[in-house]
């Protein structure tokens, strides 16, 4: 039995869904009944929601939500907690948070757990705080719980003004990485040195490995942020410094790659890799405790604000998609999901 705050929730919403697996144009906004939070759940009147490249997968029909989450895409939502389930303490009512979901973001209102909830400070947008979520909870996992990254270190970022790009270039400049990140195009690397990267390299006039290595003095980065795989991987451990350490977290170029084995193990190289979405309650709770001591002291002050990019109306997702899809897009695309 779930919990309110005296006022009285519709009993339907509007939503996005994906009518079948396609482009863009598949999605569509429809009517469904206002999810109930289970125990342990908190609901969000959604104020915004962000959009995601594993959104626009689960829409092409190869990235299915996991086990007992909405069908709805959406990972990461900014709104108001309105209904508590079984069990949550009463304090989360009413509170203004941004929040990780599996789900579901695509919605007026949104299925949540507390764990997974970030407060929203007054000084923060809410269009903001939901650009927050799936990019900061990625990035911290790979870069200093999988990647090891140590101040002073070399961190290079391929897709340097993407959501996940934009985001590992401000939060390693708090921790004092030298950041290089690779784009596709002069303009690109443009934004990302303004973002805050220390070199910007374009990988389409460019060879990224030989322009690292020289950057470095031929030592090479201590640790790679890759979402393109394929070909690129053994081009990665090229220019990657001994003990160093690749994380890939997507295979834009492809899921198979070929490497040579005996140059990794002369460098005593890492490759590791990570999906976050299917991970357990625990694990992300765990996840969004670490950020909350160690990153949102930042956003509280004002010096962690996301890249942002466009905001479309919830109506507008198809659009939303295709600028994504495009690859034009500098920092985060963001749903207006409330009408005021």
């Amino acid at each position: 039995m779930s919990r309110n705050g005296g006022d009285a929730l519709p009993g339907t919403m509007q939503v996005v869904e994906i009518s079948e697996p396609g482009g863009p144009d598949v999605l569509q906004l429809a009517e469904r009944a206002v999810p109930q939070p289970a125990a342990g759940e908190v609901l969000v009147k959604v104020s915004h929601a962000g959009v995601n490249r594993p959104d626009c997968l689960q829409r092409m029909g190869v990235y299915p939500p996991p086990e007992n989450a909405s069908d709805l895409p959406g990972l990461e939502i900014s709104g108001t907690v309105v209904a508590l389930g079984e069990g949550v303490d009463p304090g989360e009512m009413g509170k203004r948070v941004c929040a990780l979901v599996a789900g579901g973001g695509y919605a007026q209102y949104c299925i949540a757990r507390p764990e997974h909830c970030l407060p929203v400070p007054d000084n923060l947008s809410m269009e903001e705080a939901a650009a927050f979520p799936e990019t900061l909870f990625t990035v911290w996992h790979n870069v200093f719980q999988r990647g090891f990254a140590r101040d002073g270190e070399v961190l290079l970022v391929h897709g340097g003004t993407s959501g996940i790009g934009s985001t590992a270039i401000k939060l390693a400049k708090l921790f004092e990485l030298t950041v290089i990140v690779t784009c596709g195009s002069d303009e690109k690397c443009a934004a990302a040195r303004e973002i805050g990267a220390d070199h910007a390299i374009n990988y389409k006039s460019e060879d990224f490995s030989a322009r690292v290595l020289e950057i470095t003095d031929g030592r090479g980065c201590d640790l790679i942020l890759d979402m393109v795989a394929g070909s690129y991987t053994q081009r990665n451990l090229d220019c990657l410094a001994e003990d160093g350490r690749l994380v890939v977290i997507a295979t834009l170029g492809g899921p198979k790659s070929e490497i040579n084995m005996i140059k990794l193990m002369m460098k005593r190289q890492m490759v590791t890799g990570s999906t976050l979405r299917p991970r357990s309650h625990v694990f992300k709770g765990m996840i969004a405790d670490e950020l909350f001591r160690e990153v949102w002291p930042a956003v509280e002050h004002e010096e962690l604000r996301p890249v942002m990019d466009e905001i479309f109306p919830l109506s507008e997702a198809a659009a939303a998609h295709a600028r994504m899809e495009a690859g034009e897009h500098i920092g985060k695309i963001v749903l207006r999901v409330a009408e005021d």
